[in-house]
């Protein structure tokens, strides 16, 4: 489909919450335009997420320049070699910043290896105890690593204050099963749209609405029908139809659950 082809952006009624893009991503004039187009097609909160030592400033810097956006604070576990005590000991103070609303992106990623796993283990289990600490959320980054995903996170939840969300879920129905018993919410994104992800799709049907959070992952992930560009949080309102398609319910309905679901999860005092 060319680009002249493309629908327009749905003008919906209820409000989204976009639960993790990366808006480091952006410069100056892309973040204020994205920021413009997001707004203009209902989405009234941001949050941004760290992954890297070098981007934890960036992503606060960012959430303090907007009254609509928010971040977190932690390492992807692309990152966990470069995780140890001193970082812990800045994530514990950052975790108090009024714009840091969650501890993440954090957990196992066993495809890319990029971090032996008991490496990732450590940073992950290390950072899981901030969170038990400051009280704060986890967002969790899982792919190819359910059995340690199980452990740790089972070993953690019973002490996490709120549970936080398993982010782009595209793990089996068995994990998705586990972490909904544990608390925790599971984040759905434009992979729902692609054509081989049945297996997100399947997941979606079976998870409880209140369990649902909507994300995008900008700028990777973009939904159909604008695969090919750069995702943006704008493009929400086709994640929010094709999930309320599948759960059978209307897009308003399914966008009013979803931001108590969102504000519950990361915004408790304004639930």
């Amino acid at each position: 489909m060319s680009k002249k082809a493309r629908p327009p952006i749905p003008q919906l009624n209820g409000r989204i919450i976009e639960t993790h893009c990366h808006l480091d991503y952006l410069s100056g004039a892309e973040l204020e335009s994205t920021m413009g187009k997001s707004r203009a097609v209902g989405v009234d909160r941001v949050i941004t997420i760290a992954v890297s030592r070098d981007n934890q400033q960036v992503v606060r810097e960012i959430a303090s320049q907007f009254d609509d956006v928010w971040c977190t604070q932690g390492l992807h576990p692309h990152e966990a070699e470069t995780w140890d005590a001193e970082f812990n000991d800045e994530l514990r103070r950052r975790a108090c910043d009024k714009k840091v609303v969650a501890v993440g992106e954090i957990g196992l990623d066993y495809y890319y290896e990029h971090s032996d796993p008991k490496t990732q283990i450590a940073a992950f289990e290390g950072q899981l105890d901030v969170a038990i600490e400051t009280r704060k959320p986890v967002v969790i980054h899982t792919r190819e690593a359910e059995s340690d995903t199980k452990s740790v996170l089972g070993n953690a939840a019973k002490n996490l204050n709120t549970k936080g969300v398993i982010h782009s879920f595209t793990s089996s129905a068995d994990l998705a099963e586990f972490c909904l018993a544990e608390g925790f919410y599971l984040g759905f994104n434009g992979i729902a749209t692609f054509k081989n992800a049945d297996n997100v799709r399947e997941v979606i049907r079976k998870t409880p609405m209140d369990r649902i959070l909507l994300e995008t992952d900008a700028p990777y992930l973009t939904p159909v029908p604008y695969r090919g560009v750069p995702n943006a949080p704008f493009y929400l309102p086709f994640i929010a139809e094709t999930i309320a398609d599948l759960k059978g319910v209307s897009t308003d309905e399914l966008l009013a659950t979803v931001h108590k679901n969102s504000l519950d999860c990361f915004f408790p005092d304004q639930s």
